[in-house]
Formats: structure tokens, C-alpha cells, sequence
């Protein structure tokens, strides 16, 4: 029944970003990310120009905390020592930022919660209903916290993120290695599954791992971003997808 997905008809599992695909994160994640480098550029130089949206499309979203911060650093020429995993949030290394960013995001979803996309999650039970795997796969290493607050982990068979891909070793998007995983944990091969992205390293990503459908999600007004890095097609919602035939 892929065809009602709007999918290829050999596919069987659907490998789904987190933030901004089923979930209303990623502005979440986009203002955590905007404090804490103004903070830390405005301590280092009063007169260094914000963190922009466009900092977070390109050097940021769908990317692990790390790469992130080193990923935008290095656009302002700069460069931290790496730390460790128990630095402070004050800290001025790679992981001092990423903890500061972190205790950001956690402190805004005890808050406020995590909304869903209505249309995400009518596609989610769609695909479940026409007996596709499901799998989340997402940088974020509190993906099992997101899925579980906002109500869905019943419709996901398995889940990649930051803390699997910190286990197992596995390369931030755009390496296609978590979503590899993802294929793997349910059991098909990459052209027999479909990856549905908003970030533009995730697209790339499913790109670069020969997946059998790569869907861009434009929530940000970047639909030529998202084709050029590799989209078979791009929506703004996933239920444009229903009954849609490739």
C-alpha cells in the first residue's frame, strides 16, 4: 500500500526525522541554539553579529550538539578545545556550549511540552495502518524523551538518536550512518526505505545513503535547499503525501 503513501511501491519502512518532522522542536531547538551562541558571542565581542536562522539551516539543524557548535564556530573563525561530556554550561569548550544549549531545550520542554504536527502524525498512522516499520532517527539525544512526552512511542518500532549514535559510533548527518542504523533495526535494506527530513544535512544524508525515497519537509521556506541536496520530492506537511503516487 505504498502507493497511498504517496511512496515507491517497494517500500517498507519509513525512517522519520524528529524535530521538525512529527514534532514542533524545531523552533524549540532553533532559540536554545540563537541564546546560547548570542551569549557566547556577545561575552567574546560585543559587536559580533547575532546567530541568524540561516546560521541554523546551514551549520546546525540535523546535526549532533558537537558537530553543531563546532560546525558554527568555525563559520566565525573560531575554535574551542573539544572538553569533555562533564563540562560545566559556563565552560569555553565545544562541550561547555553543548551542555549550555542542552539544559536550554530540557528546561523549555518540562515547560511547555512537545506539540506534533497533525499532518506527520495522520501520515505516521498511515503508513503504520498499511503495514510499513516505522523508525525515529534523529541527532537529538533526547529523542526517547520527545517521542514519550508527545504520545507516539506506540506508533514507532525503533529509534536512532543521540545517544545510539554516541554508542554505536555512528556519523552525524549528512553521513547517512543514523539512518543506515535505522534501516538496519528494522530489518530492510536502504532502497527498500524511505527518509523524511527537514534539515538540509538530513536530506543530504538520506541522499548519500542511497535510500529508495528521500522526502524534504519545508517548514522554513527552503524547498530549493531541500531538492538540491537531494529530495525526490518536497511538501510542507507529510499528509500532501496521501494518495499521492510517485
Amino acid at each position: 500500500m505504498s502507493d497511498v503513501l504517496g511512496l515507491p511501491e517497494d517500500i517498507r519502512a519509513c525512517l522519520f526525522d524528529l524535530d521538525g518532522v512529527l514534532t514542533q522542536t524545531a523552533t524549540v531547538h532553533q532559540a536554545a541554539w540563537k541564546r546560547t551562541f548570542d551569549e557566547f558571542l556577545r561575552n567574546r565581542d560585543p559587536g559580533a553579529a547575532e546567530f541568524s536562522l540561516a546560521d541554523y539551516n546551514e551549520f546546525v539543524d540535523g546535526k549532533p550538539r558537537k558537530d553543531g557548535v563546532r560546525d558554527f564556530l568555525a563559520s566565525r573563525g573560531i575554535t574551542l578545545e573539544e572538553g569533555s561530556d562533564g563540562d560545566l554550561a559556563d565552560a569555553l569548550t565545544v562541550a561547555g556550549v553543548a551542555t549550555r544549549k542542552n539544559e536550554l531545550i530540557l528546561a523549555e520542554l518540562d515547560e511547555h511540552g512537545v506539540q506534533v504536527y497533525e499532518g506527520s502524525m495522520r501520515y505516521l498512522r498511515a503508513a503504520r495502518d498499511a503495514g510499513l516499520a516505522t523508525a525515529v532517527v534523529t541527532a537529538s539525544a533526547n529523542g526517547e524523551h520527545v517521542v514519550a512526552v508527545a504520545g507516539f512511542a506506540d506508533l514507532i518500532d525503533a529509534r536512532v538518536d543521540g545517544v545510539v549514535a554516541a554508542t554505536q559510533g555512528l556519523r552525524g548527518k549528512p553521513a547517512p550512518d543514523t539512518f543506515l542504523a535505522g534501516a538496519r533495526a528494522l530489518g530492510v535494506e536502504p532502497a527498500q526505505a524511505a527518509v523524511f527530513e527537514d534539515a538540509l544535512s538530513g536530506v543530504a544524508a538520506g541522499r548519500a545513503g542511497d535510500f529508495g525515497y528521500v522526502v524534504g519537509v519545508d517548514r522554513v521556506g527552503q524547498a530549493d535547499g531541500l531538492r538540491e541536496r537531494g529530495a525526490d520530492v518536497v511538501v510542507t506537511d507529510l499528509d500532501q503525501l496521501l494518495e499521492e503516487t510517485p
